[in-house]
């Protein structure tokens, strides 16, 4: 009986030595995502402008915070340097999978860092300081990837922050291209864009090209409510082509696709200097973040072919 014992002690630990790694429950923190959100918006930084010292110092700050969330860089550094383009790059960090043939599929996660720099003075004021365009979803994606960190997932997952974006969607294209010369296996990207207000609507947020694949139907059916919706003006402006996700969907013919909750009733700012950081309702901002991590984190484990074009 002794010896039964013994051998059932030892059967015990090699079981938990090769249980599946547990998971943390999702937890956004508004702390995190304010301070993301002051910083990037700060007049420090001088409106983030592509290649100035205020764009290079948001790049900075992203990179530390992948860095202290054990969220290690993609290539050799967080710094991704766009080429013919001086003292710009996007910051891309990576969190591998566990599944050892999922973990060959990639999901990009992305949020551009950059905005319009110094304009023509308001009120005195000539800083653009984007916070909701796009301060916001940039510190929405960085508490998600901070939380994504610490679940099992299966795919890889790519976070990316780009600069560029209001220049011409330059950090997205260049990342997309060098991807698929690279002949990553990108199966799906999801963006963050102008997420700091709420709208009035039976959903918590838009998804553009609503129409063009499953993916608005199984983040919904994922979430347990209307985490997204379909924006009539988002089709009549083709935002779908308007930000980070259209060079991934170009290069991959794959579902990228954007958040908003930007409906051109909810916001008078857009590139604007009064675009401000405590204009935003960081309750809504954290509330989603919320929501959305465990959706992703969802989406990240589905089955192939389950989030595909129509």
């Amino acid at each position: 009986m002794r010896i039964l014992s013994l051998l059932a002690a030892v059967l015990l630990v090699g079981c938990a030595t090769t249980k599946t790694p547990s998971v943390v429950k999702a937890n956004a923190e508004q702390k995190n995502i304010k301070e993301t959100l002051y910083y990037l918006a700060s007049d420090e930084l001088l409106g983030r402008d592509t290649g100035t010292e205020g764009g290079k110092m948001a790049g900075e700050y992203l990179a530390k915070r992948l860095e202290e969330y054990k969220i290690k860089p993609y290539y050799s550094s967080y710094n991704d340097t766009l080429q013919n383009v001086a003292d710009a790059w996007n910051i891309v960090g990576v969190i591998p999978g566990s599944d050892e043939t999922l973990k060959n599929e990639v999901v990009v996660l992305g949020a551009h860092y950059d905005h319009i720099g110094i304009e023509k003075p308001v009120d005195g004021d000539s800083i653009a300081n984007g916070a909701n365009d796009n301060a916001a979803g940039t510190a929405i994606l960085l508490e998600l990837a901070r939380n994504l960190k610490l679940q099992n997932n299966k795919r890889t997952v790519l976070v990316a922050f780009f600069t560029g974006e209001e220049k011409g969607l330059w950090g997205s294209k260049h990342l997309a291209e060098r991807l698929k010369k690279e002949n990553v296996n990108v199966v799906s990207m999801l963006n963050f864009e102008m997420l700091g207000l709420p709208m009035k609507r039976d959903y918590m947020t838009y998804l553009t090209g609503y129409d063009l694949s499953t993916m608005a139907t199984k983040l919904n059916e994922l979430a347990g409510k209307p985490i997204v919706g379909k924006l009539e003006k988002a089709e009549e402006f083709n935002l779908f082509k308007r930000s980070d996700n259209y060079p991934f969907y170009q290069m991959f013919k794959v579902p990228c696709q954007t958040f908003s909750s930007f409906d051109f009733e909810n916001y008078e700012y857009y590139h604007h200097v009064k675009d401000e950081a405590h204009l935003m309702d960081l309750n809504f901002m954290t509330s989603f973040t919320q929501d959305i991590i465990p959706v992703v984190n969802k989406l990240v484990n589905l089955a192939p072919g389950e989030i595909r074009m129509y």
